[in-house]
């Protein structure tokens, strides 16, 4: 049986099986008459009218007429085949070339045989009509039982209704269910959170298939309890989908929550941000202060008032970040815990080499992240690489360039010159001033101004120190210009002394939109003004429920704050909850996004895609 090709060894057959074959032998025991008187024919037990080309009940070899006796033709199954019939296992009987029938491999019956074997073969014949063609069935049947009780599969129970469980050696593909034996699909990952972005934002454009019109205009109640619940650090749960977001009271007055920042100084007639680059917007508005020096000693007071209570309120770990903007930088003060530092941090981009010799003649010890980042690639590339005399010599300026080592390079270049005098030649060749050798050396530190790369980051107690070196630095505010005289713009998430109360303005408008040959109506949302990371943040989530999930948005950046999202590598890494940040006034879903290293580097996120609840993104 072992030999036969095209049988599948681990199919399993069903208890039915076994009742049609039962069936099977009792209609061929019926046309097998009790000749004990027929002579030879009679001992051999085969009809006198056998059919010739008989097929069993499964696929096998045909019976020819010489050996098989039947009442009738039996038809054979049609749905059965080669593949899904036999098993070794369970296969009862395997009929010869000659016709005669014998147990299979799996179930010889050793003691029956044996007994066969020593009785008379022609007593044996004539006796044999229908009990030992039964009997080796039955026997058969109870050692199959007996076989497959010791294992664990899924077959069929004797009536047909339930399942047995138990055990096999080899699964059969076709006792599987179509689900498993599917090639499992493979679901697009969902992604619920986008990174942190600790860039200034001037303008949000929202788009959506759904109407966005329930983000604008809300009614004097629900404006009201906006403003006081961002007061009272309160915050309201929405539900995961939002039937009709303009009848959901809780969702319009949360949105106008999430629009709510805080300014110092305020004047109405006047954009205090952006600064810099911003000359356009003061020319031609009043400026009392500029020629009145009473005046402007008095904003700058009410101003250190006012960056000193932001700063004790970020200690406190009650305020999480704010922004000073001035004329020519931007500084981002972030509380511990936050961007993956357990301790303050403070970015300052762009700067100039008089602001970081400033700042180191203070006693302000500051890092050149970008620049350090870059030093260490070149020097992992040296390693593998031989070094040539050229990147020799950029590394020996680099070096001379540095603040620390002003006074060293200055007599090293004047031993350069040594040569001429070995020469006879020193009175023949004009020798470059000290004022070109310092220009010189201080090349490569003077190219980094106002560029991304120049970015400083201070830490840890040096914050405190570089408070008090805003408040006392002359240059912070302009001499000259339109904004001369104005102190700079401090932006805060929660309220401080001195502060005032602003709202970002949105606008809702419905488009129509371009889809192949036909037009589709879209709707948008515009919000402008200095956009803080929480506030974006928590504006995507409240349109998260109130789109179903569907919605996209560009983000239009304050250029000068992109490099803010480079990663520190701070000494001490976040652990993650090891700083209470739960009392400092902002939703915690945006404390917990905040508190992730960032991984923009020196870029900032430029659009935003949620589609079914997942979010992709562009930088």
């Amino acid at each position: 049986m072992s030999q036969q090709a095209g049988y599948s060894p681990s199919f399993k057959r069903p208890a039915e099986i076994m009742r049609m074959r039962r069936k099977r032998a009792r209609s061929d025991a019926g046309v097998f008459p009790s000749q004990s008187g027929q002579g030879s024919a009679g001992s051999t037990g085969q009809s006198s009218s056998p059919q010739a080309c008989v097929r069993p009940f499964s696929p096998g070899p045909l019976f020819n007429n010489q050996n098989r006796s039947g009442g009738g033709i039996k038809r054979r199954n049609p749905f059965a085949n080669i593949e899904n019939t036999y098993s070794p296992k369970k296969k009862l009987l395997i009929y010869n070339d000659d016709g005669s029938a014998e147990a299979g491999d799996s179930y010889k019956l050793q003691k029956s045989t044996e007994k066969e074997g020593e009785e008379d073969m022609s007593t044996e014949k004539e006796s044999r009509g229908v009990l030992p063609f039964s009997a080796r069935l039955i026997e058969a049947e109870k050692q199959e039982r007996q076989d497959i009780s010791s294992k664990k599969c899924l077959t069929f129970s004797e009536d047909d209704s339930l399942f047995e469980e138990e055990e096999e050696d080899v699964e059969s593909p076709l006792l599987k269910s179509p689900r498993a034996i599917a090639p499992v699909s493979i679901a697009p990952p969902v992604c619920t959170e986008y990174p942190a972005d600790w860039s200034l934002k001037t303008r949000l454009l929202f788009t959506s298939p759904l109407s966005l019109s329930w983000a604008e205009q809300p009614k004097a109640q629900e404006e009201a309890l906006g403003l006081s619940q961002h007061c009272r650090a309160q915050f309201s749960t929405l539900p995961h989908t939002l039937q009709d977001p303009r009848s959901c009271s809780e969702l319009r007055c949360a949105f106008q929550q999430s629009l709510v920042y805080w300014q110092h100084p305020s004047l109405p007639w006047i954009s205090l941000f952006p600064r810099i680059n911003a000359e356009r917007s003061f020319t031609g508005k009043s400026t009392p202060w500029a020629q009145d020096t009473v005046l402007q000693q008095s904003l700058m007071s009410e101003w250190s008032v006012s960056l000193s209570s932001l700063y004790s309120l970020l200690k406190a770990r009650l305020c999480p970040y704010f922004y000073v903007c001035s004329y020519q930088f931007t500084v981002l003060f972030r509380a511990a815990g936050l961007g993956g530092s357990n301790s303050i941090v403070a970015l300052i981009s762009p700067t100039t080499r008089g602001l970081r010799m400033a700042m180191k003649a203070e006693g302000i010890e500051f890092s050149l992240p970008l620049v350090e980042e870059g030093r260490k690639s070149r020097e992992q590339q040296n390693l593998t690489g031989n070094q040539g005399e050229e990147e020799q010599q950029k590394e020996k300026e680099e070096e001379c360039s540095d603040l620390k080592e002003g006074e060293d390079c200055q007599t090293g270049d004047d031993e350069d010159f040594s040569w001429l005098k070995e020469m006879g030649v020193q009175d023949k060749i004009k020798k470059p001033d000290s004022i070109t050798i310092q220009l010189r050396k201080e090349g490569h530190t003077v190219s980094l101004d106002h560029k991304p790369e120049s970015v400083v980051c201070v830490e840890g107690s040096d914050t405190f120190t570089l408070i008090n070196f805003l408040i006392n630095c002359k240059s912070l505010v302009a001499a000259a210009g339109s904004q001369a005289g104005l102190p700079p713009t401090l932006l805060a998430p929660i309220a401080f002394r001195g502060a005032t109360m602003h709202t970002l303005k949105a606008r809702s408008v419905n488009v129509k939109s371009q889809v192949g040959s036909t037009y589709q109506n879209i709707s948008s949302l515009e919000i402008t003004g200095p956009i803080l990371p929480s506030s974006l943040h928590t504006i995507t989530n409240l349109l998260r429920p109130a789109q179903k999930g569907n919605f996209s948005a560009a983000l239009y950046s304050h250029t000068p704050t992109a490099v803010m999202n480079i990663h520190i590598n701070d000494k001490q890494q976040h652990t993650g909850g090891s700083v209470d940040l739960s009392g400092c006034g902002v939703h915690p879903a945006s404390i917990q996004q905040l508190q992730q290293p960032s991984s923009l580097g020196k870029t900032a996120l430029t659009h935003i895609t949620m589609n079914n609840f997942s979010y992709t993104w562009k930088k």
